[in-house]
């Protein structure tokens, strides 16, 4: 089962990603180029909030029991995933990897030249 040192160590391997405490002193946020595709809490239940598209949000509250609609996020794009060993670390690394994936594909022309910038030294 996935746990914190993990979740962060594969977070990091990602082009143009950073981590930093913007909400309070426990919840550990992971952008890329500026823009929040992860974060966790690192006091309460190990869990992630991670974004992916309102069809398979829905999808995969249904499937799976340890995903609950995102904890104090928009609940049509975001999903709070309970790390609790009921999901694969593979099937948990594909999902971080859509929440990345969809906050790149979704980038401004800025915000692409920003991560084109930062990838360049990764």
């Amino acid at each position: 089962m996935m746990n914190i040192e993990e979740l962060r160590d594969y977070c990091l391997t990602k082009s143009a990603v950073t981590e930093s405490f913007p909400f309070d002193e426990s919840t550990l946020v992971f952008k890329v180029a500026g823009k929040m595709f992860l974060l966790t809490d690192l006091v309460d239940a190990f869990s992630i909030n991670i974004k992916n598209i309102p069809e398979k949000v829905i999808e995969l509250r249904e499937q799976y029991p340890s995903v609950l609609p995102g904890y104090h996020m928009n609940k049509i794009h975001w999903i709070t995933v309970m790390i609790d060993g009921t999901i694969t670390d593979n099937l948990l690394k594909q999902w971080i990897d859509e929440s990345y994936n969809l906050i790149v594909a979704g980038f401004s022309g800025k915000e692409k030249a920003l991560y084109a910038e930062l990838s360049a030294g990764h």
